[in-house]
């Protein structure tokens, strides 16, 4: 085994073959982060004049001229293969450190438990314990707060059509899309000169909502690098030129990711508009030969006492007999020298500071 450095299209074509993808180790999520300060980097290994591991990584100085890297989605790699990991870390780490690094995080794209739509383990499934020991035998230590969530909402869609897959909504999910129909709600694909539309309604769901929302900026971005090679889609739903709800979606691979979306508070109950995107979105991944509709983040493993139960019981009413809740391994970060730990400590102490 080698390890060596690519270029962005012969990480591309690895990539795009890989059973864990992800749009997050993408060469435009490389581009959105060096726009934002960050240095790209593409590694890998190889034998036998074969690609067999690769990662995309950004890294930025962060702390004390040192520099935290960070491979999104990634790295590409069979966790469960012992010798191929170890060989990859040890000189993931020696070539960090000749970059002047501190850590490296990563949260992979790569799946732990299977449950089902209840968030219950599958009995006799599998259970990739362990890729979690590989890691921790390692060094790579769990983050606990990550910004990438650990739990997602997906559906099964290969092979059925959109008829077949709207009898298997949930009755009041089925009827709230009826409903949108019958109160002549529209979908349309937004432009770019129309994301500020988009931008309205995010703005407001996250101030009733209480998170930060991204400026018309990112999303400008996203559609310069993701719609021209036909992987994104920013929907708007409306009725008589009133915007009501919008999203944005990803497609990558053999799946569609909802990523973003908001709605109008005030006409929420009586439009449903944002059901109507969403059967808008999985019919177009039924009609292109998607196998996987991705709900994307839930607020940990379902609990009706949770405040954010909403979001996982909406996104299941989609689901039926065919979505179930995905587990990824999570977030970790690997030290990669003694700057690592002053840092953790003085992050410590300021959280203890904070009012």
């Amino acid at each position: 085994m080698k390890f060596i450095s690519l270029t962005p299209d012969e990480f591309r074509k690895f990539a795009d073959r890989h059973p864990n993808k992800s749009f997050m180790q993408t060469p435009e999520i490389a581009a959105l982060r060096n726009q934002d300060g960050w240095e790209v980097h593409y590694v890998g290994v190889e034998d036998s004049d074969k690609t067999i591991a690769a990662t995309m990584l950004v890294g930025k100085t962060t702390f004390l001229g040192q520099k935290l890297f960070y491979a999104p989605g990634g790295p590409l790699v069979d966790y469960e293969d012992t010798k191929l990991l170890r060989f990859f870390v040890q000189h993931l780490k020696d070539y960090l450190k000749k970059h002047h690094a501190y850590a490296l995080h990563i949260d992979p794209y790569y799946e732990f438990i299977e449950r089902d739509r209840n968030g219950e383990v599958v009995p006799g499934s599998f259970n990739h314990q362990k890729a979690l020991k590989n890691l921790q035998t390692l060094g790579f230590k769990p983050i606990k707060n990550s910004s990438q969530p650990k739990y997602l909402f997906a559906m099964d869609i290969k092979g059925r059509t959109p008829d077949q897959i709207l009898a298997d909504f949930k009755r009041n999910t089925r009827n709230h899309v009826k409903k949108a129909e019958k109160m002549g709600v529209t979908i349309r694909e937004l432009e770019k000169a129309d994301l500020h539309l988009l931008k309205q309604i995010t703005e407001s769901t996250s101030k009733r909502r209480h998170f930060t929302d991204r400026p018309l900026s990112y999303y400008e971005q996203m559609y310069d690098l993701f719609v021209p090679r036909g992987e994104a889609k920013f929907i708007l739903a409306e009725a008589d030129k009133l915007p009501l709800s919008a999203a944005m979606f990803l497609l990558y691979g053999d799946e569609i990711v909802y990523l973003f979306s908001g709605s109008d508070e005030k006409y929420m109950k009586d439009y449903n508009a944002q059901y109507l995107i969403q059967w808008y979105m999985i019919k177009y991944a039924a009609e292109h030969g998607f196998k996987r509709y991705n709900f994307y983040g839930i607020n940990g493993l379902p609990d009706p006492n949770s405040p954010d139960y909403g979001i996982y019981d909406f996104k299941k009413g989609f689901g039926g007999d065919f979505g179930h809740v995905v587990e990824l391994l999570g977030s970790f970060e690997l030290p990669l020298n003694p700057a690592y730990y002053l840092h953790q400590t003085v992050s410590k102490v300021k959280s203890l500071l904070k009012p």
